[in-house]
């Protein structure tokens, strides 16, 4: 108990520090609920300290969203990470789960699960800043469960805060998983709450939990459960969810989306915000290249008369030695751009190994470093701060989504594909293929191949291959209908969700290993 209560004053003083404001508190030693729940500052800067932990949870919602997509490459590889390679190739087991503990959302959901029964106590809140809230608290909770069941299926279903209620055993803290139907019924629930608490609430920025983002997390949801748990009726609720959202809009330029000088502009719905000298996306950094090894015979293309790169996107600082490549984007999937499409350069460098030392160039290597997200570079100490915001919901997703939708009502997605298109191509009528209305199928990967340009580094493409569908089967599963599988139905579906580590069931034993994968687990 002590533990939660040490846990939750670090919350309040990275809260304190977030806001700038000075918080009166007692005591580390006589930190707890007698010194704490007692005014609305203390509450609100509560909130800001669970949204600072959901920054740091930005490269787990990425790694999981994205590292299994197929858009990432352990191919054509000079710098690359080991610890990663087996989540890109598909080589999860027991042994190596690809994340540990459960993703490490436990921690957070039981501080919400808190903050959730103490704001609903709380007498002295005036009822709409009560609700507004506990929106944002159901919304965040409903978040980490979705990616919880998208991850596992089945997790231990916990909405209470157990241990800060005083349940201190082991034995009684265990809790086997839930069924897959009863934690997405639990994410929904969450969700409809959080939609519910905000009501015509005003949102209160876009770097935290708002009614329009609430909206965004809901349409998501309810198209996942029909899509990949076939309740089709859900359809309407996500395509109603998605209209609601308002006052949104795409920005004429792919880039000036993700600009450190235009965060939260009209196309951003909610984003994770960094900022100089307060936090960095610093997993960014390993998506560029070896800056000490750039001049060793890399060009920016292979003809003989290129020169030698040094640092072409200015990522030099006084720390350099520490940048070095360890993930890296297919340049198959930087090739299936078409050149007029604004996010090709907005999104990648591309850059070439070649030797160059007898007669014609030849190309060794073929790389892609990560354009996106580069943040700001302060050219009087040489230091580049990769502090651009993390977008979780945009415009460009809710046009997509509505147009995922509309096919599998069996209309016509035209419209939401040309908005995304066009501002694609700098405009209406320059896109060198405009989308056609087709079959069902044929629709579904014209959307998928937007999402894949749209949405490098979102997070999203893992979750996109296992909703959506080519017939009646997933992307995610390698078909000759379609180019985008990347586990064979036969042998690896039980792929589809991860498996736990042997540390999560060898502390409760309640807890079975995700079917499919192989455990030591005794009997």
């Amino acid at each position: 108990m002590k533990t939660t209560y040490i846990f939750l004053l670090a919350l309040i003083l990275i809260a304190a520090s977030s806001c700038k404001k000075t918080l009166q508190l007692s005591p580390e030693d006589s930190f707890g609920d007698a010194n704490f729940w007692k005014n609305e500052a203390q509450i609100t800067n509560y909130m800001v300290g669970l949204h600072n932990e959901f920054r740091n949870d930005q490269f787990q919602f990425f790694r999981l969203g994205e590292m299994r997509g197929g858009g990432l490459t352990t191919e054509e590889a000079f710098t690359l990470s080991l610890q990663e390679s087996p989540v890109i190739e598909q080589r999860l087991e027991e042994n190596v789960s690809g994340v540990n503990n459960w993703a490490g959302f436990y921690s957070p959901i039981l501080q919400i699960n808190l903050f959730i029964q103490k704001v609903e106590a709380a007498g002295f809140l005036g009822d709409d800043k009560k609700k507004y809230l506990l929106g944002q608290a159901y919304a965040m909770r409903a978040y980490y469960y979705f990616h919880l069941l998208r991850t596992y299926g089945g997790v231990p279903l916990r909405l209470t805060p157990d241990v800060a209620n005083g349940i201190t055993d082991p034995v009684l803290l265990r809790m086997p998983r839930a069924t897959e139907a009863e934690v997405l019924a639990s994410v929904k629930s969450d969700v409809d709450k959080a939609v519910g608490s905000f009501g015509t609430a005003t949102a209160k920025g876009k770097g935290q939990w708002s009614p329009a983002a609430a909206l965004m997390l809901k349409g998501e949801i309810y198209l996942w459960s029909a899509k990949v748990y076939s309740n089709t009726a859900d359809l309407a609720t996500a395509k109603t969810a998605l209209n609601a959202v308002t006052g949104t809009s795409l920005l004429p330029k792919f880039s000036d989306v993700f600009a450190y000088a235009n965060k939260k502009n009209s196309e951003i719905i909610f984003a994770i915000s960094f900022m100089v000298n307060e936090a960095e996306m610093s997993t960014v950094s390993l998506f560029t290249y070896d800056l000490p090894g750039i001049a060793q015979d890399w060009y920016a293309d292979s003809l003989a008369s290129a020169p030698k790169l040094t640092d072409p996107l200015n990522i030099g600082q006084v720390n350099s030695k520490q940048i070095i490549q360890r993930y890296r984007y297919s340049f198959r999937l930087f090739q299936s751009y078409d050149n007029l499409d604004q996010r090709k350069a907005a999104t990648f460098y591309d850059l070439y190994k070649v030797d160059k030392t007898s007669g014609a160039p030849v190309v060794k290597v073929r790389n892609t470093v990560l354009r996106k997200f580069l943040g700001t570079f302060d050219a009087v100490t040489q230091k580049r701060y990769f502090s651009d915001d993390w977008p979780v919901y945009r415009e460009a997703d809710r046009l997509l989504m509505l147009a995922e939708i509309v096919n599998a009502e069996g209309g016509d997605p035209s419209p939401y594909i040309k908005a995304v298109r066009d501002r694609a191509f700098g405009g209406p009528g320059i896109d060198p293929a405009p989308f056609v209305n087709s079959s069902k199928d044929a629709n579904e990967l014209a959307i998928f191949t937007e999402r894949c340009k749209e949405f490098v580094h979102e997070g999203k493409r893992w979750y996109d291959l296992r909703r959506m569908k080519y017939g009646n089967e997933p992307l995610v599963f390698i078909n000759a209908g379609h180019p985008f599988g990347v586990l064979n139905k036969a042998t690896q579906a039980y792929k589809i969700l991860w498996p736990i580590d042997a540390n999560v069931w060898t502390t409760d034993l309640l807890v079975n290993q995700t079917p499919g994968y192989a455990t030591s687990k005794p009997e």
